[in-house]
């Protein structure tokens, strides 16, 4: 009676087991066929980035965007590449068009879409700050922080595009900086300080 108890048991547990394998499986591809077309590529985009593979990265975002046009990610992406090659104009056009798209669809509940729109403020106004037009740059960190400040927040939430030696100053810091010396006469300004500057890094909510 023990033997067929323990045999029962342990059926019971294998099949428990298996259950939860299979169930952990069938989650894993739904989740993969639910995705949108473009996801996978934008993810590409983003390793390539990382790995500053800018032609292959912007290969990998145009294909994206034409599997789903507008695809949030894949401008973002494409933007981040204009800003690491130094291609500011290109990149203003891409975070202008992300920023149009967004604020006319994005969900009051939809939360990656408001952070992602908080980051591409915030990374216009980074590219501002290097073309040293400090007031519209100010502009687009103050609207970052008050669409979502904790998306903006610093490094450690955002996706870091530079190899950075330097302490980096968040958006809010940033912003706070230059409102006070905006304050002051011409003459006594200082809007740049290049061990803050090469520190700044691009912002990207981790699921676009």
């Amino acid at each position: 009676m023990d033997k067929q108890t323990n045999i029962l048991k342990r059926f019971v547990i294998y099949m428990a087991v298996l259950t939860f394998v299979m169930f952990t499986v069938w989650a894993f591809i739904k989740s993969f066929k639910n995705r949108p077309p473009g996801d996978y590529h934008t993810e590409v985009c983003d390793n390539r980035l990382k790995d500053k593979e800018y032609e292959k990265a912007l290969k990998a975002a145009n294909t994206a965007l034409e599997k789903t046009p507008n695809h949030r990610g894949a401008i973002m992406c494409k933007a981040l590449i204009f800003i690491s090659k130094k291609e500011y104009p290109k990149a203003v056009d891409e975070l202008n068009y992300l920023i149009s798209f967004l604020e006319n669809n994005v969900e009051d509940d939809d939360k990656t879409g408001i952070g992602t729109l908080a980051a591409a403020y915030a990374n216009r106004g980074i590219v501002k700050d290097r073309e040293k037009k400090y007031e519209e740059a100010l502009e687009d960190y103050i609207k970052a922080l008050g669409i979502d400040h904790v998306a903006v927040a610093g490094p450690g939430l955002g996706t870091i595009i530079l190899n950075y030696k330097f302490k980096s100053s968040s958006v809010k810091e940033r912003a706070l900086y230059l409102n006070e010396q905006l304050q002051l006469p011409i003459e006594e300004r200082v809007l740049s300080i290049k061990e803050l500057d090469e520190g700044q890094v691009m912002h990207k909510p981790g699921k676009l």
